[in-house]
């Protein structure tokens, strides 16, 4: 077998010397010492359902996709890794200084030895460039878990299939939209939490729909547990700041106003409150969209995805409870991108799916509040893009990318021809480095004229 681990070894090999020592030292002394492993686990590299993932090899873990490593406290653990895939991969634990070397061509092997010193949950993955956002990620918990348990949190992102029905061709009318603005803790990642600021509960606010013509009653409450001044600024608004100007509302309060809907087009909602970049930042946020005289094309599925940009003081994927950064924020520094509100909310928690031979419609826009977005589907091509909102111009044909500036929105069609998973991402790839991404799923026969697998 091809080794790669000499460093590693040298270590295990020390740690065995001296847990002899320590016995030998220990006739002359009151108590038996030990230095050698109380844990050993093994892991392979591979793939399963399309993601790059590690395997268990043995023990309780075998067979276990991304196994938690569950470990006593003062505990010394030695995982080794076994390269299952002909890939380069590696094994990193920074948490407790660890990171192995690299295991080069398939059969290749390394370990690492580390004492787990304090309670707690914590990251294990690979290191390698795409690989943890790819699936190579599992947990290290030492001591008792269900005192991690107890600290889980109701997830803030937004269900992407929450969207109101069609207008279709019904004539003008009035329609009512209800805010309440509640700033409230949420998971930002798997461990990490975050004090969002919210319209409705979650990120990104409620998808409202009307058409051409309604008129419009908007009443912003805003929660008496808040800490803050919220407001709403629409931009399908003809009015003095979007509405923003008449609804500043202070926690425990109700404002409302009302407009009419001159202009179809899908448009983004947001707070406007001082300063306005915080309040987008920590999720206020939203979609409204004016749907032509007439309606929208009929689609078979529709999806409701925003991607927005998290500043916190701690680093990526830090445990526990983040704090908002002033700074990062104002030197456009983001520490998360995500779609939703969340990693992992289009790719874990919520499933966007389809099948073959449906047409999709993807209403995608961008909180920010900085970064525009390189919109793209992997492996599909829009068959129409409705270019920064307009509904009323033709579509562009067979689109790979768009770009989206913050505070613009976009509406995407196209028809799924070969199941599979596809996956929303923005083009900025290293973005994915930082927790965007999203799946479609697509079930159905295989077309092997469309795409046929080679041997």
């Amino acid at each position: 077998m091809k080794s790669l681990m000499k460093p590693t070894f040298l270590l295990v090999a020390m740690l065995a010397l001296a847990h002899v020592c320590g016995r030998a030292a220990a006739k002359d002394g009151p108590e038996d010492v030990t230095y050698r492993p109380d844990v050993t686990f093994t892991l392979s590299t591979g793939i399963a359902e399309g993601k790059l993932v590690f395997f268990g090899e043995a023990g309780d873990i075998k067979g276990q996709t991304n196994p938690t490593l569950r470990v006593p406290a003062g505990a010394v653990v030695q995982v080794n890794l076994v390269n299952g895939d002909g890939a380069i991969h590696d094994f990193a634990a920074p948490d407790f200084g660890v990171k192995s070397d690299q295991v080069v061509g398939k059969g290749a092997s390394t370990s690492v030895v580390f004492r787990a010193e304090k309670d707690g949950d914590y990251f294990y993955f690979c290191t390698l460039p795409g690989h943890r956002a790819a699936g190579m990620e599992g947990h290290i918990i030492v001591g008792a878990p269900e005192k991690q348990a107890a600290e889980a949190v109701e997830t803030i992102s937004r269900d992407p299939t929450d969207i109101p029905a069609e207008v279709g061709g019904r004539g003008p009318q009035h329609v009512e939209f209800k805010l309440h603005t509640v700033e409230r803790k949420g998971e930002l990642a798997d461990g990490t939490t975050y004090r969002y600021w919210t319209f409705n509960n979650r990120v990104p606010g409620p998808f409202l729909r009307l058409r051409v013509g309604d008129t419009a009653t908007v009443t912003l409450s805003n929660d008496k547990t808040s800490t803050m001044i919220h407001s709403v600024d629409m931009h399908a608004v003809t009015g003095p700041g979007g509405g923003a100007s008449v609804m500043q509302v202070p926690p425990g309060q109700t404002r409302s106003f009302e407009f009419k809907a001159l202009k179809p087009g899908i448009f983004i909602y947001h707070c406007a409150t001082p300063m306005v970049a915080q309040h987008i930042a920590n999720g206020m946020y939203g979609m409204i969209l004016v749907e032509p005289e007439g309606g929208l094309p009929k689609v078979d599925r529709e999806f409701y995805v925003m991607q927005g940009e998290m500043y916190t003081a701690e680093p990526f994927h830090t445990q526990g409870e983040n704090e908002f950064s002033l700074d990062k924020m104002l030197e456009e520094q983001p520490t998360y991108y995500v779609l939703n509100g969340a990693v992992g909310s289009l790719t874990e928690t919520y499933r966007m799916q389809a099948k073959v031979g449906e047409t999709v419609r993807i209403f995608f826009g961008v909180g920010g509040p900085n970064a525009s977005s390189s919109f793209h589907v992997i492996g599909e091509m829009f068959d129409r893009l409705y270019r920064e909102g307009d509904l009323v111009s033709a579509p562009a044909r067979d689109v790979q990318t768009t770009t989206v500036a913050p505070g613009g929105a976009t509406m995407v069609e196209f028809k799924v021809e070969y199941p599979g998973k596809y996956i929303l991402v923005d083009h900025a790839l290293s973005r994915m480095e930082h927790g965007l991404a999203g799946f479609l799923w697509v079930e159905g026969d295989k077309d092997d004229s469309i795409f046929k697998p080679g041997q």
